[in-house]
C-alpha cells in the first residue's frame, strides 16, 4: 500500500515538473518574440541617455512592457491551443509522445494567463507608467530607489481608491454580498473588477471587429496588385511617363518665374503622378497570375472568412433561443480527447482556429484605425515609452477578452476554463443574445456597404466615370446606370 502511495506521489511530482517546464519554455519563447517586437518599434533615444538613472528606469519599464505583451500573445493563443490539443488527442489517443498533452496542462495555462493578466493590468503597467513619470520625493535621496518608493506610494493610494470605488459599486448592486465580502479582496473584489474590465474589452471588440473586418479588405488591396477592367497597362504607363516628364521640365526650367504657391502646387502634382507611375510599373512587372488571380483570391478568402463568421453567429443566435447549453459558461475539467468541439470534426476545429485568429487580427486593425486610438499606432523606431505602455495595456485588454468574445459569439463550443468562466454577466441571457445580434448586424452592414461600393468604384473606373467633376458623387449615379453603360460599351 505504501509503495502504491509512493508511486502515485512520484507520478504527480513528475507531472508537475513536466508542466512547469513546458510553461516556462512556452513563456520564454513568447517573451523573446515580444522583446523583438517592442525593440523594433521603440525610440532608441530614450534608452541611450546621458542620465544613466533615466536610462535604467526606461529599461525596467521596457521589461515590464515585454512581460505584458507576452501575456497578451499567450491569451490570444489560449483557445487555438486548447482546440488543437483536443483534436490531436482525438487523432492519437494512445500515442506515447502525446501523454504530456492533457487537461491538467491546458487548465494550468488558462490559470496562469488569468493570473498574469491581472498582475500586468493592475500592478505592472500602472507601476511602469508611474515609475517613468516619478522623480522621487522632495528632500529624499535621489536615485532609482527613490523613484521606486514614490511609485509604490502612488500605486498604493491608487489601489485604495479603485477598491473603494469597486466596493461602492458592488454595494449598490449587491448590498448583502458586498458586506459579507468586505475583507475578501482576492476571492471577490479582484475577480469582480476584472469582470468589469473584461466586459469593457468585449464591448471594445464588438465595436472594433466589424470595422476591422471592413479595413482588412482595404489593407489587403493596398498590398496586392489590383486587376483593372478594360485597362491597357502599357498605354497608361506611357501617359504617366509623359505627364511626369512634362511636370519635371516645368519645375527645372520655369520655376524661377513662378510664385511660390504655383511651385508648391506643381511639386505636389509631380509627386502624385510619380507615385501613380510607380504603382503602374509594379502592375506591369507583375505576372498575369499575380495581376489577375492573386487579388481576387485574397478578396474571396477574406469575404469567405467574414461570411462564415456571420453565419456562425446567426446560427448561435438560433441556438440561444432553443438550447440552454449554448450559453457561455465555465468548466472545471476540460476532458480533452473525448469528443470534438466541432460538429465537422478536425476540419471544423481548424476553421474555428482560423476564425479566432482572423477576428483577433481584425479587431487590432479596427482598434488602430479608429480615430480615438489612432494616436497609439506604433511607428518603427519612433514609438515613445508612454505609447508602448498604452499599446501593451490596450492589447492586453483586447486579447484577454478574446476567449470570452469567441465563446459568446459561438465561434467555438470550447467552454471557458478557470476564472475566465466566473464573470457575472456571462449568465445573463439578454446581454449575450443582444451582443450576438449587434455583432451580426454591424458586420453584415459593413460587409454589404464594402462590397457594393467596391463594385461601383471599379465600374466607374473601368468606364471612365471617375473623371467626372467632383460635384457628381456616387450617390447621384444609380447602380443600374453603371451596368447599362458598361453593357453598351462592351457591345
Amino acid at each position: 500500500m505504501e509503495a502504491d502511495d509512493v508511486s502515485v506521489r512520484e507520478q504527480i511530482f513528475h507531472d508537475r515538473v513536466r508542466e512547469t517546464i513546458i510553461c516556462v519554455l512556452l513563456f520564454t519563447c513568447l517573451y523573446i518574440l515580444s522583446y523583438l517586437i517592442i525593440t523594433h518599434f521603440k525610440k532608441n533615444a530614450e534608452f541611450v541617455s546621458d542620465d544613466s538613472e533615466d536610462a535604467t528606469v526606461n529599461r525596467i519599464a521596457l521589461w515590464l512592457c515585454t512581460f505584458t505583451l507576452s501575456v497578451s500573445v499567450g491569451a490570444v493563443l489560449l483557445l487555438p491551443l486548447s482546440i488543437l490539443s483536443n483534436e490531436v488527442l482525438l487523432s492519437f489517443p494512445r500515442s506515447y509522445y502525446m501523454q504530456w498533452l492533457n487537461g491538467s496542462l491546458i487548465h494550468g495555462l488558462w490559470n496562469l494567463v488569468f493570473l498574469f493578466s491581472n498582475l500586468s493590468l493592475f500592478f505592472l503597467m500602472p507601476f511602469a507608467y508611474f515609475f517613468t513619470e516619478s522623480e522621487g520625493f522632495v528632500g529624499s535621496k535621489k536615485g532609482v530607489m527613490g523613484r521606486v518608493y514614490e511609485t509604490a506610494v502612488v500605486l498604493l493610494l491608487l489601489t485604495l481608491l479603485v477598491l473603494g470605488i469597486v466596493w461602492v459599486a458592488s454595494a449598490l448592486l449587491h448590498h448583502s454580498t458586498a458586506q459579507e465580502s468586505l475583507y475578501d479582496m482576492w476571492e471577490y473584489y479582484l475577480p469582480y473588477l476584472y469582470s468589469c474590465i473584461s466586459l469593457f474589452g468585449v464591448l471594445l471588440l464588438l465595436l472594433c471587429t466589424p470595422f476591422g473586418l471592413l479595413r482588412m479588405f482595404s489593407i489587403t488591396g493596398s498590398l496586392l496588385v489590383k486587376p483593372r477592367l478594360l485597362e491597357n497597362v502599357e498605354e497608361t504607363v506611357s501617359c504617366a511617363l509623359f505627364e511626369e516628364a512634362s511636370l519635371s521640365r516645368k519645375l527645372t526650367n520655369g520655376a524661377s518665374c513662378w510664385i511660390n504657391l504655383n511651385v508648391e502646387a506643381v511639386k505636389r502634382q509631380f509627386l502624385r503622378v510619380q507615385a501613380r507611375r510607380i504603382a503602374l510599373e509594379m502592375r506591369r512587372r507583375a505576372s498575369p497570375w499575380q495581376r489577375n488571380l492573386g487579388y481576387p483570391l485574397a478578396m474571396l478568402l477574406l469575404l469567405a472568412l467574414t461570411v462564415v463568421s456571420v453565419l456562425m453567429v446567426c446560427f448561435h443566435v438560433l441556438e440561444l433561443l432553443f438550447d440552454e447549453t449554448a450559453m457561455p459558461r465555465g468548466m472545471e475539467d476540460p476532458h480533452l480527447g473525448t469528443a470534438s468541439f466541432s460538429m465537422f470534426g478536425s476540419l471544423g476545429a481548424a476553421v474555428q482556429v482560423i476564425l479566432i485568429l482572423y477576428l483577433m487580427v481584425s479587431s487590432v486593425v479596427g482598434f488602430y484605425s479608429s480615430r480615438f486610438f489612432s494616436g497609439l499606432l506604433p511607428r518603427t523606431q519612433d514609438t515613445t515609452l508612454t505609447q508602448i505602455i498604452g499599446n501593451c495595456v490596450s492589447l492586453l485588454v483586447l486579447s484577454s477578452a478574446l476567449p470570452v468574445f469567441s465563446r459568446t459569439l459561438g465561434i467555438t463550443r470550447f467552454d471557458l476554463l478557470g476564472d475566465f468562466g466566473r464573470y457575472n454577466w456571462l449568465g445573463n441571457f439578454y446581454i449575450v443574445f443582444l451582443y450576438n445580434i449587434m455583432f451580426a448586424g454591424l458586420t453584415s452592414a459593413c460587409l454589404i456597404n464594402k462590397v457594393t461600393w467596391a463594385v461601383q468604384r471599379e465600374l466607374m473606373r473601368a468606364f471612365g466615370l471617375h473623371k467626372l467633376p467632383l460635384s457628381v458623387c456616387r450617390s447621384t449615379i444609380p447602380f443600374k446606370l453603371l451596368l447599362a453603360n458598361g453593357l453598351s460599351k462592351i457591345q
